[in-house]
């Protein structure tokens, strides 16, 4: 599902214009943005949470010229997704197409 595809769901679902289920979408997504930002996890019972992982400084090496390379500290969202979710999607029948799990 993309965006847009979002927001048309929401449209529908609440009887709203495209415009404003759009105002809402960005809302959502411009305050988890900035809860992560902060650094504040988010929990959305029974859907999963999401955090921020913080990871350190290293060493690493070129691959191709054995060079070593300084890789700086980095911060990245992560998700974990929630027990009702992950038993809802684990007992959805799969589709034709994705019957065989991707190795």
């Amino acid at each position: 599902m993309t965006k847009s595809e979002l927001i048309d769901r929401v449209a529908r679902s609440t009887d709203v214009t495209k415009s404003r289920a759009e105002q809402v979408v960005n809302c959502v997504f411009d305050s988890m943005t900035q809860a992560l930002e902060r650094d504040e996890g988010i929990e959305i019972r029974g859907f999963g949470s999401f955090t921020v992982r913080h990871y350190k400084s290293y060493t690493g090496r070129n691959p191709r010229t054995e060079e070593q390379v300084h890789v700086p500290a980095k911060r990245q969202p992560f998700f974990k997704v929630g027990k009702e979710l992950k038993e809802l999607v684990d007992s959805a029948p799969p589709k034709s197409d994705d019957a065989s799990p991707e190795g």
